[in-house]
């Protein structure tokens, strides 16, 4: 087994454990809500209960099951799971448009994910009105979110521990729940005939829209793929089997408890906490919280993590990102939990009750999902699936998820718009970072380093020129190494010229395998110009400071270069040279005459650059050691000036 399959997870009793913790909270979380925002504010109906019930156990079937757990989990990057994984996978084939798909995923993922944290706080702390009808739940919600997303900053290592526990006692509560009150009316396991859930879409009037609601019990399968890299795919698939039958014995135990009140109106109650005993309610509560926030985290968490990819895929802004703890891909974004937390608290004060969260949500992320099953698709072309059953899927899973599309369609006047709105906002911002910079590397001029190379070695040894370091070292955006931009030779030999005893190069390439970090060396000129080619993995912080030390050492070791300061009195002591690196900002010219549109994606990328890192703190220099230097973006060469010389 190579190094780097480090994605390999074995199966055992701790890591299903910790399966339940990192995996399961979102979709572990929905039988909080989903029977609810069936039944809505009208009575009771067996008829609408059983079709609703046997619409659950399907979807959670043919879409978590089949879909997720079975298929999509192959579709694996080195182990790592997501939409962006899954696009990384795809675009070797080097079909250009399946960027859409990739970028809008992502962003409906993200945007229907701020209701995530309050639609499942909100449903577990409005269980405290059994207790007291007339408690204040708002401010109780605010103060859950608000303490989640601060502790955010110093990791989660901590209370990570307790996330598996806490959910395998949520699970046993919920089948525990579920069974007491199936054993008062067994006959509800009728509705996993599928002809309920079909005589309730086709022949009951507006039960297509039941759709909506139905969909909340899978809105966490997204998610479930997205982490596949913290468990590996058979803990998670043996960990589902326990995980399911635990939702669908609390969701038919639900659903018995109903047909029990048939005729009545659930007005301010919820059915999950009205078929707990009377004495277990407190306790009930407390367990749902704490589910609740596990749900919230993980959504978090994994909300770092798809800005993170999508910064090194191109589609972000560059933005801080700190790793609060050693864990494997454990980081934090700043700028994104506080935007979260915004957008948490927001939701909230907007909706006021978990029952108008419900209308809202499942809208954005059943495009998220539609998004998957074409990727999906294209994946099963790549891998040579057998064509038949990739038509297979394909029919079914669009059928399926049109239909919830267009049943989730009714939420966008109760507020979906808002998640479609944040939404258009994310696709907006990726794809103008994208084609910005598209099009600023379309206008960037390259040229042959082997044809300056006598001059640099030239350069280098004239002592006439006032030394600038030891060591210089430019970060270069050319993917060939025998190329460079003609920007870093103009600043070598002409803004001002830069003598050195050795000229580095250094480029940083993002690969499709999310942890790969190798690195190749180029010496064009022995001890005096080389190039290092740094392929990181989409998953991996570009330090380059600390990288470009590792590999300076490793050459040091094996004699590849000497690095001892070139000054008489420092090399005689041994003393080693200094490093100064060079970042080139590049700034649009005013010069251009540019499209329309060119010029409109140019402006907007100017805008957020404003709220992006810098070039030199992206890639983790030390800001003591480099130098910047603007350079303007000149894409139409300008006009011949016709000027006449007077006396």
């Amino acid at each position: 087994m190579g190094k780097d399959q480090h994605f390999v997870h074995k199966v055992s009793a701790g890591a299903l454990l910790v399966t339940l913790g990192i995996i399961f909270g979102d979709i572990g979380t929905s039988p909080l809500y989903v029977l609810k925002a069936i039944v809505g504010d009208k009575p009771i109906d067996a008829e609408t209960i059983l079709g609703g019930l046997s619409c659950i156990f399907w979807t959670l079937t043919l879409q978590t099951t089949v879909k997720y757990v079975i298929l999509t989990l192959r579709a694996d990057n080195n182990g790592e799971g997501g939409i962006f994984s899954l696009y990384a996978l795809v675009r070797r084939a080097k079909i250009k448009w399946l960027m859409y798909p990739a970028i809008i995923g992502g962003s409906t993922l993200l945007a229907d994910g701020i209701i995530t944290p309050p639609i499942s706080v909100a449903s577990a702390v409005e269980g405290l009105r059994v207790i007291n009808p007339d408690i204040r739940t708002i401010p109780i919600i605010i103060v859950i979110l608000t303490a989640l997303f601060t502790i955010q900053q110093f990791g989660t290592k901590f209370i990570g521990k307790f996330f598996g526990p806490a959910m395998l006692v949520w699970f046993l509560m919920l089948s525990i729940l579920g069974i007491s009150q199936l054993l008062t009316n067994m006959s509800v396991f009728s509705a996993i005939n599928p002809y309920y859930a079909y005589k309730l879409l086709f022949l009951h009037p507006q039960g297509f829209l039941v759709l909506g609601a139905v969909f909340l019990c899978t809105t966490g399968a997204e998610a479930l793929y997205s982490d596949l890299g913290h468990c590996g795919r058979e803990n998670i698939r043996i960990s589902w089997i326990f995980v399911k039958t635990a939702l669908v014995l609390n969701y038919f135990g639900q659903g018995a408890w109903l047909i029990a009140h048939e005729g009545q109106k659930l007005n301010d109650s919820n059915p999950f906490f009205s078929i707990m005993p009377h004495w277990f309610v407190p306790a009930g509560i407390m367990i749902a919280t704490l589910a609740a926030i596990v749900a919230s985290q993980a959504l978090i968490s994994g909300s770092f993590t798809l800005i993170n990819e999508a910064m090194r895929l191109h589609f972000w802004p560059k933005v801080k990102v700190k790793y609060p703890t050693d864990l494997k891909g454990q980081l934090y974004i700043p700028s994104i939990n506080w935007l979260l937390l915004a957008g948490c608290i927001t939701i909230v004060l907007y909706f006021q009750e978990s029952a108008g969260m419900e209308a809202a949500y499942g809208l954005a992320i059943v495009l998220t999902m539609l998004m998957t099953t074409t990727l999906l698709t294209y994946y099963m072309f790549i891998k040579r699936y057998n064509r038949i059953f990739i038509f297979l899927c394909l029919i079914t899973y669009l059928t399926i998820e049109t239909s919830f599309l267009i049943a989730n369609l009714n939420k966008f006047t109760h507020g979906g718009w808002i998640t479609i709105l944040i939404a258009s906002f994310l696709i907006l911002v990726m794809l103008v970072w994208y084609y910005a910079r598209k099009i600023r590397n379309r206008y960037v001029e390259f040229v042959k380093l082997t044809d300056h190379l006598p001059i640099l070695e030239d350069l280098s040894r004239d002592l006439t020129v006032p030394k600038y370091a030891t060591h210089l070292v430019y970060l270069t955006s050319a993917d060939n190494k025998d190329e460079i931009e003609s920007k870093i030779i103009y600043s070598i030999m002409q803004k001002q010229p830069k003598r050195a005893d050795i000229y580095w190069f250094v480029h940083v390439d993002t690969v499709d395998e999310p942890y790969r970090m190798e690195y190749k060396v180029c010496e064009f000129i022995h001890d005096d110009v080389i190039r290092i080619d740094f392929l990181l993995g989409f998953r991996v912080a570009p330090k380059v400071n600390l990288m470009f030390r590792k590999v300076v050492e490793d050459m040091v070791r094996n004699k590849e270069v000497d690095i001892t300061s070139r000054y008489k009195s420092l090399n005689k002591n041994n003393i080693i040279g200094d490093f100064r690196f060079i970042v080139i900002e590049k700034f649009l010219s005013y010069e251009n005459e540019l499209p329309f549109y060119e010029k409109l994606i140019l402006d907007l990328y100017g805008a957020l650059k404003h709220f992006s890192l810098s070039e030199e703190k992206a890639f983790g220099l030390d800001t003591s050691s480099v130098t910047v230097e603007t350079v303007p973006l000149i894409i139409t060469p300008p006009k011949e000036l016709h000027m006449k010389r007077i006396k």
